[in-house]
């Protein structure tokens, strides 16, 4: 099933409509859907580099606006659709103990999701559910899906095909390192 939607998704890059769909999969990528809009956003930008930050802007406002969905759904329908959302994504058996924390790291919670290969979905539900101020969710969101896809947007406008392959590969690791260092000297500074 999962070759399928992939297949799937990656077929959209080449639709007349390629742009709406790219902003329907980053809207549910954010609450339910399991395939990130990266993969359609790599081969969209490839094919008319003129276009990179144009079509981050809709990867951007679509995923924060997707992730406000996952939001409510974690706030007003936990039980009945969050629960079980956490559950297929294999998180479950993490909730109570991802709860006790989640508050605590809040900002960073939504940062390390929103930009490393973590399931975003997983943060905008358990987010709404936590009870997280929707400022700081907002905010967070748009700083975090905004680096993300506009660096992803930047690489593929300057060097084109060649550089797909990284990111594909290995800008998941890169970002997950950026940001281990950067909590790392932000503990640093703070314990000096």
């Amino acid at each position: 099933m999962m070759k399928r939607l992939y297949d799937w998704t990656m077929s959209l890059s080449a639709h007349p409509n390629a742009l709406w769909a790219l902003a329907f999969v980053a809207f549910i990528e954010s609450s339910v859907f399991p395939i990130p809009p990266d993969l359609l956003m790599i081969p969209m930008i490839i094919a008319a580099p003129h276009r990179a930050f144009l079509i981050a802007t809709v990867c951007l406002s679509a995923s924060v606006l997707g992730g406000l969905l996952g939001y409510a759904i974690g706030a007003l329908a936990f039980d009945w659709l969050g629960q079980p959302i956490l559950e297929a994504l294999g998180k479950a058996d993490r909730i109570a103990e991802f709860n006790q924390r989640f508050n605590d790291l809040g900002f960073w919670a939504v940062l390390v999701a929103g930009i490393t290969p973590f399931p975003y979905k997983v943060i905008t539900i358990m987010s709404g559910w936590t009870g997280m101020p929707l400022g700081t969710f907002i905010i967070t969101s748009i700083i975090a899906r905004g680096l993300r896809f506009f660096v992803i947007a930047g690489l593929l406008w300057k060097f084109g095909e060649p550089i797909r392959d990284f990111i594909e590969r290995r800008l998941g690791l890169v970002f997950t390192v950026f940001l281990a260092l950067l909590i790392g000297g932000f503990l640093l500074v703070r314990y000096i």
